[in-house]
């Protein structure tokens, strides 16, 4: 076992001010519950570009013995330190795409019946990174998709979309609305091809939408592997035009399938480019 630099704080000392905050490249602390914190040592490279910032002289450096970094062993600490910096880390693992980590953390606090807060780290109160703020996300699946049926036949039909946004490379893969949800993948031809997509395919399922020929299928094979093995999918449907360039999302969905370890039916539905339903292909 060798030995690192680390920084440590001195909660008695400091004061909150977050003067450390910014000068930290790495982005390991926070200012939570009034009190500057390390979220996670994978983020500290231990150099101290902090300590001079803070006016308390609340931050030291200490050489400790360290292991290969653990996730397990930091998420026993990070737990004692309660609910918000809980969150915090679990932001920052997803924000630098530390899938395998954020899985690590979120087995721990499964194991000790502590409640995984999905939405409060899915950035659901705010846009993506991108900054746009069409990207934000929306879960609209308690409202009423039957008012039809209330204001009589000639009212125009509604929306049976759930969430916002529906494009899969905008989708987070911790969105709240993922988890226990059925899932439907639209080949993004589909919903123009077919009349009744939204009362007969997308009623009481979320909707992901992509063009396999057009876009990057390597990005939707690791947006499905987080998705899958982050959410409770309790079914998977695939539609897709009759074309041969859309049947490329399907080995890619089953490959994701394979890969979380989980078992999610799996539906495939075909159109014609005239608008008509298929017979259906494949169910497991």
């Amino acid at each position: 076992m060798s030995k690192r630099k680390i920084i440590k704080i001195d909660d008695a000392k400091c004061n909150g001010c977050g003067l450390c905050i910014p000068n930290c490249p790495e982005g390991a602390l926070q200012i939570i519950d009034g009190k500057a914190r390390l979220i996670s040592d994978l983020f500290c490279d231990g150099l101290g570009a902090c300590i001079g910032h803070c006016p308390e002289g609340a931050i030291i450096t200490e050489e400790r013995e360290a292991e290969p970094y653990n996730e397990k062993k930091v998420m026993e600490n990070i737990v004692k330190q309660g609910k918000n910096t809980i969150i915090a880390h679990l932001k920052h693992l997803k924000e630098h795409n530390e899938t395998e980590y954020f899985q690590q953390a979120t087995e721990v606090l499964k194991k000790k019946n502590i409640e995984i807060p999905h939405e409060a780290i899915s950035g659901g109160h705010g846009p993506l990174p991108c900054g746009c703020p069409g990207t934000m996300v929306k879960d609209f699946s308690a409202e009423d998709k039957d008012s039809t049926q209330k204001q009589g036949k000639t009212a125009s039909m509604p929306s049976q979309l759930r969430q916002w946004p529906v494009q899969i490379n905008l989708v987070p893969p911790f969105a709240p609305y993922l988890n226990n949800a059925d899932l439907l993948i639209a080949a993004d031809c589909v919903p123009f091809a077919y009349a009744d997509f939204h009362n007969e395919l997308l009623k009481g399922k979320i909707l992901l939408v992509g063009c396999p020929k057009l876009d990057d299928i390597s990005v939707y094979e690791e947006k499905f592997n987080q998705i899958f093995k982050n959410n409770n999918v309790k079914s998977l449907t695939y539609v897709r035009m009759e074309v041969p360039c859309c049947f490329g999302m399907v080995p890619v969905l089953k490959k994701a399938i394979a890969a979380s370890g989980k078992e999610i039916p799996f539906e495939e539905i075909v159109i014609s480019i005239k608008g008509q339903m298929k017979p259906k292909l494949t169910e497991r």
